[in-house]
C-alpha cells in the first residue's frame, strides 16, 4: 500500500466569498468593479473606507477620508486601481 496517496474524497476548489456573499458572483457586477458608478452621492467602500461622488463645477471626484480621517478625493481610475465593491468589507 503506498503512502504517498491521498485518502477521504477529493473538494473542488471554489471561487473565494466575503462574509456578506460576494458580488463577484453575479455575472451582471463583474462588469460593475471595473468602473465605478457615475451618479452623484453614490457611495463605494475602498480599503475600508467609504467614497461618496461629487459632481460639482470641473471633474467628478470621489470624496473619503484617509486612515488619520484627513480628507481624501480620488478619481474614478484611481478607484478602479484600489479596488471597490458596494459593500463594506470586514
Amino acid at each position: 500500500m503506498s503512502t504517498d496517496q491521498q485518502s477521504g474524497p477529493r473538494v473542488r476548489p471554489t471561487e473565494p466569498t466575503d462574509d456578506h456573499g460576494s458580488s463577484r458572483t453575479r455575472a451582471g457586477d463583474r462588469d460593475a468593479q471595473a468602473s465605478p458608478p457615475t451618479t452623484p452621492c453614490t457611495v463605494v467602500w475602498s480599503r475600508g473606507r467609504p467614497y461618496v461622488l461629487e459632481s460639482g463645477s470641473g471633474r467628478p471626484r470621489w470624496m473619503g477620508t484617509d486612515h488619520h480621517g484627513r480628507p481624501q478625493s480620488l478619481t474614478g481610475d484611481e478607484l478602479r486601481r484600489r479596488g471597490w465593491t458596494y459593500r463594506r468589507s470586514c
